[in-house]
């Protein structure tokens, strides 16, 4: 299946090294290989191929060579830097990761003006909506995640042990090989209450008090967690951004099939996946800041999700499973309705509506399938 990064990693193999981060499995190695019909490909992982990268004797003949796992090199990118200063491209250099490789790219030597950034997500309803229905498309994610293969094999046993083995080789693989942690229960644990927890703000605090441990520890595992794909934040609207930093935020699942909840809930969840995949999007392939929050009052008054770009909200969003009349949370936040799109989107929606205001309630499967923040 082609990937919607992939005409823009063309273009830029000619120039930069490409950097790929993304969850594990979800198709960096095959995305990459896909660029060329010839390469060389060396995996970190593999004892053998280590030391060939230590010698760097890769075919320079290939058009492209393949650097996987490559950040779990020490040092990798002073590494990497002196291959691009001293050969330069061709070849051209694909370095993938299962953990975000600019969270650890801002230790050591800089790669400042030898690299561009992208980040490949699991599949959603826009990206395979030329090959399958939308409304089939959305059914998936729901059951069994965007991931690419239980996504493609489309069977729910298949996708219940898929996800035993994923999560088990992000916690007693990827995660040990990036920090010295040796409370894998307490973080499986972790794990647990979030997906009991999606579309809720999260108090540290409380968090901390139900694993027995202390609020910062219980910080720095979720960051472990938002590096390597595991899940991601969304906090709080708020123009001063320390502000909004401070503030409780909430966790979805990059697997939409993680999620413990009704129907509902793991539609936010899919729309929350969908939402920051066009963001990492718009940024990695025109350089457009945005960002993804929930926006909410002091006393409560709360909107799903509002998407911010140029420091200004210009999208909210709020999801409801079946309740396809409007939202009373829209008449909370009328000056919203006035600077922004405002959409509602169902799950169960047969048909879309609108108001004189701007408000449309929308078809979840069908507003996926179209979705541009840039509209």
């Amino acid at each position: 299946m082609d990937r919607l990064l992939s005409p823009f990693i063309q273009k830029d193999l000619t120039r930069k090294i490409v950097l790929l981060s993304g969850p594990r499995q979800c198709g960096k190695t095959t995305l990459a290989r896909m660029l060329s019909p010839r390469y060389d490909y060396f995996n970190y992982d593999d004892a053998a191929q280590r030391l060939a990268l230590r010698d760097k004797t890769w075919d320079r003949n290939q058009p492209l060579v393949i650097f996987d796992e490559l950040h779990k090199m020490p040092q990798w990118k002073t590494w990497l830097k002196a291959v691009y200063d001293v050969e330069g491209i061709p070849p051209a250099y694909v370095v993938t990761g299962s953990a975000n490789l600019e969270t650890f790219r801002k230790m050591g030597d800089s790669l400042a003006g030898r690299f561009f950034a992208y980040h490949l997500h699991p599949l959603d309803v826009q990206e395979v909506a030329s090959q399958i229905e939308p409304h089939d498309a959305l059914s998936r994610l729901l059951r069994i995640g965007g991931f690419p293969e239980p996504f493609l094999e489309n069977d729910e046993i298949f996708y219940a042990r898929w996800k035993r083995s994923h999560l088990d080789v992000i916690l007693r693989q990827d995660l040990l090989d990036l920090v010295a942690v040796t409370d894998i229960q307490s973080i499986e644990t972790l794990i647990e209450l979030l997906r009991h927890r999606v579309g809720s703000p999260l108090s540290y605090a409380n968090l901390a008090a139900d694993l027995q441990k202390d609020p910062q520890t219980v910080k720095s595992w979720l960051a472990l967690l938002e590096g390597l794909y595991v899940i991601f934040a969304v906090r709080p609207w708020h123009r001063n951004v320390a502000r909004s930093i401070l503030k409780e935020p909430k966790y979805y699942f990059y697997d939409t099939g993680q999620v413990k909840g009704d129907e509902g809930t793991r539609l936010e969840n899919v729309v929350a996946t969908a939402l920051r995949k066009q963001l990492d999007f718009l940024a990695d392939t025109r350089g457009l800041a945005g960002s993804l929050h929930y926006i909410r009052t002091k006393d409560g008054k709360e909107l799903d999700f509002g998407v911010a770009q140029d420091e200004r909200l210009s999208h909210v969003v709020e999801v409801k499973w079946a309740d396809s009349e409007r939202s009373p949370s829209f008449s909370r936040f009328p000056d919203l309705l006035k600077q922004t799109k405002a959409v509602q989107v169902v799950g169960q929606a047969k048909g879309r509506r609108s108001w004189p205001d701007g408000l449309a309630v929308e078809p979840a499967a069908d507003w996926l399938a179209r979705l541009d923040l840039l509209r």
